[in-house]
């Protein structure tokens, strides 16, 4: 399953369009609805989609109900399995070598008018350096024909370029846009050990679609799914130049950084390719970086106290906050779960840890467990001086924060009856 299989519900917006902000008012006026935009005027032969990977919308996609994805990314990290190396000349995306590099003819949007630029913020850099590969989002920034600069947030990725600096050396990538859903996914999720996202990604293919993962090299040498719209090959330089402004998940504008230079020295595409344009800060956005990280809250949450389920609330912009249901035995394990989930995800300031009766999903019924259940001078953590996120605009000058657990469940050692709702 390609990633433009995946796109039938989609409408069409036949209009000229342009990449400069038009995209995202398209968006607008259409309720953020999935959008194929087919002509861009700035890159004829090109199109563009946007608003595809909402929760519902990627559950759909893949054939999983929305409860049962956080196991089912669960079980692929703990059963990854190597994906199927094809030849170039058979891999789809590379139909179309382009014989001038030029990155401004792709349909790379400028979104928001805070941005610097064009940025391309859907597309995976895959890296390999030292026997070694990473998989992960990071946004770019599209700074001439040849160049991008790269926001690379600390993770595994800026620690592998960190170290081939010492040694004076730029690091092999590829950069890759549209490849299938589930390699999205295991894009995003992030693990306490060296583990190859690609292999997370062709476990996710087998289980859900009973097919292996194809991937070929580029020229360059980096491994990448055969069958993705575009592929982009080249090398994280020893430059750096200025990123940002960008308006980020939390829909605040982010800081201006000096980061690494991408020089590109190859690009190639499908035969009418589909640019996965993703708007900052919206559903998709959230999606993505939200989804993936349940799995290893409920991971962490598990070795303390059975874990149900968990929501990366709207609110917390898929990333700040958590809902987590739990099925309590022993009178502190709500308590126990807070700790286990910020433990699980570090990322996060506010933790609610509700009953199993609740719907971790409806805002309205965590607020009513937290007024029928919680007492805020016993049911409450505060923590100070912690890691923050550096999407946290609110965040201490030397990058800490606080964070904050609700223990919104029933007292283990009461009588539960007046505590459960007539209806809601």
């Amino acid at each position: 399953m390609a990633f433009r299989d995946h796109l039938g519900a989609a409408q069409t917006y036949s209009h000229p369009v342009s990449v400069i902000h038009e995209m995202r008012d398209v968006s607008e006026n259409m309720a953020h609805e999935m959008v194929i935009f087919d002509q861009i005027n700035e890159a004829p032969g090109h199109r563009a989609i946007i608003n595809l990977l909402t929760r519902e919308r990627l559950c759909e996609a893949i054939g999983i109900s929305p409860s049962d994805y956080i196991d089912t990314l669960g079980w692929a990290m703990n059963n990854p399995i190597k994906p199927l190396h094809i030849d170039s000349n058979n891999a789809l995306c590379f139909e179309n070598m382009m014989q001038e590099i030029d990155l401004s003819c792709l349909p790379i949007p400028h979104h928001w008018k805070e941005d610097r630029g064009r940025y391309s913020s859907a597309s995976i850099i895959i890296a390999e350096d030292n026997g070694i590969r990473n998989v992960s989002f990071h946004r770019q920034f599209l700074r001439d024909k040849s160049h991008f600069v790269v926001r690379l947030v600390p993770r595994h990725l800026r620690t592998m370029v960190m170290n081939a600096r010492k040694e004076g050396r730029p690091v092999s990538i590829a950069i890759v846009n549209a490849p299938d859903p589930v390699v999205l996914l295991a894009a995003a999720m992030s693990f306490h050990e060296n583990l190859d996202e690609l292999t997370v990604a062709a476990a996710l293919h087998k289980k859900l679609y009973g097919k292996e993962l194809e991937v070929t090299k580029t020229p360059n040498g980096i491994t990448v799914p055969a069958d993705s719209e575009y592929v982009l090959w080249g090398e994280i330089t020893l430059d750096d130049d200025a990123e940002g402004p960008y308006v980020d998940i939390t829909g605040t504008v982010d800081d201006v950084r000096n980061e690494p230079v991408i020089r590109v020295d190859g690009i190639s595409h499908r035969n009418n390719p589909i640019f996965h344009a993703l708007i900052p800060g919206e559903a998709e956005h959230k999606t993505l970086m939200g989804l993936p990280r349940s799995p290893t809250i409920k991971s962490a949450v598990n070795q303390v106290v059975e874990c149900l389920d968990v929501h990366m609330t709207e609110g917390g912009c898929g990333w700040l906050a958590a809902v987590i249901k739990i099925r309590k035995l022993h009178p502190d394990d709500g308590i126990k779960a807070i700790q286990a989930a910020f433990d699980g995800h570090k990322s996060m300031k506010v933790v609610t840890v509700v009953d199993e009766d609740i719907d971790i999903t409806n805002p309205v019924r965590v607020e009513w467990a937290m007024m029928t259940r919680w007492q805020p001078d016993k049911d409450t953590i505060i923590l100070s001086q912690q890691k923050g996120s550096s999407l946290d605009p609110s965040r201490y000058d030397d990058g800490n924060t606080s964070k904050i657990g609700y223990d919104a469940t029933i007292d283990a050692d009461k009588d539960k009856t007046g505590f459960m709702s007539v209806q809601f």
